[in-house]
């Protein structure tokens, strides 16, 4: 059976209820995430088997975020502790045409001192047959990044398929890392891109616009230029307004480009995590079916996840599979 490993920072999420802002409420409810801790539940929900890595604090807290991984079926025999806090993040959720908001808590977090001594690759990665990664982690720290870089060296090594999201956020890169060079360096070890225009615009100095015709070009231009790199995915999120969007998929294997329909999304309850259903979703497919297929599915998991509260995608393949043959209204299931 395949094993997938994911590395990057646990977070706890802080909200209002509903759609308040902070300003209108005194009780707030929290959930864990973290964008790659969101692609190993949403790929253990579909039955496969993963094991997260990471370094989380040394207190109830901490404690808590590991029976949160252990209760959706995510191995936390990688996951180191630290005498630092749980990074935490704030979110106001908006509605119609008020945009959510968001703010951070995490630039001394159990995970900002991470260092590559303290995760030992040869045992995180025994058994392994896949490895994700995102551009959040090498943005957050240099000890990210340095450890980052361990992994994936000793998976190339091995043989292992590794998929990158790079999620390009220029406001993360504060510890004095160049984006372009440091994304460049890690993606020489990667197989599979997940990523858009804009990322592919970071890490090749581009300026590709959003067309179809120029997402084959970036593509062609990224694998010439990352030659480990076999095929690209790109997740494509129409807005209507804060609670409809439309999303489809489109991909590069570097024989064929196509695309997916789009799936309509009327009434969205959380947005939070959806790209890293799409990343769960089309690693679980790769896994399992073709090209096309495979990033399908994950196009009807990231629309999926629009519909939870809370960063994780909770939706088994069946569920995902009953919205691929066109079962959207709803309806009861008895």
């Amino acid at each position: 059976m395949n094993q997938t490993v994911t590395f990057g920072e646990v977070l706890m999420r802080l909200s209002p209820l509903g759609n308040k802002k902070f300003m209108q409420s005194n009780r707030l409810e929290f959930y864990f995430g973290g964008t790659e801790v969101n692609v190993a539940i949403s790929i253990a929900n579909f039955g496969g088997r993963v094991r997260h890595i990471s370094s989380i604090s040394n207190d109830f807290i901490g404690d808590t975020a590991k029976s949160y991984l252990r209760k959706y079926g995510v191995s936390t025999s990688a996951l180191v502790r630290s005498n630092r806090p749980l990074g935490v993040y704030f979110l106001e959720v908006g509605a119609v045409m008020r945009p959510s908001s968001i703010s951070y808590n995490r630039s001394h977090s159990a995970f900002s001192e991470i260092t590559p001594n303290m995760v030992n690759w040869k045992k995180a990665l025994k058994g392994c047959t896949w490895f994700h990664w995102t551009g959040i982690t090498p943005a957050l720290c240099e000890g990210g990044y340095l450890t980052l870089k361990e992994g994936l060296k000793l998976a190339r090594e091995k043989g292992v398929e590794i998929s990158v999201d790079p999620t390009y956020r220029s406001g993360l890169w504060t510890y004095g890392a160049n984006p372009k060079e440091t994304l460049s360096d890690l993606l020489n070890y990667c197989t599979i891109f997940i990523g858009g225009i804009n990322e592919m615009n970071e890490v090749l100095g581009a300026n590709y616009n959003y067309s179809n015709e120029d997402f084959i070009a970036a593509s062609k231009q990224l694998l010439k230029e990352f030659p480990s790199i076999k095929k690209t995915f790109d997740k494509i999120r129409t807005p209507i307004n804060a609670s409809w969007h439309k999303i489809r998929s489109r991909m590069w294997n570097g024989n064929e480009f196509r695309e997916t329909k789009d799936l309509d999304i009327t009434h969205i309850v959380d947005r939070i995590g959806t790209g890293d259903a799409f990343a769960g979703g089309l690693i679980y497919g790769l896994q399992h079916f073709d090209d096309y297929k495979a990033m399908e599915f994950a196009a009807a998991a990231s629309a999926l996840k629009h519909t939870y509260e809370g960063d994780v995608n909770f939706s088994n393949v069946d569920e995902v599979m009953n919205v691929l043959e066109g079962n959207t209204s709803g309806r009861f299931n008895r």
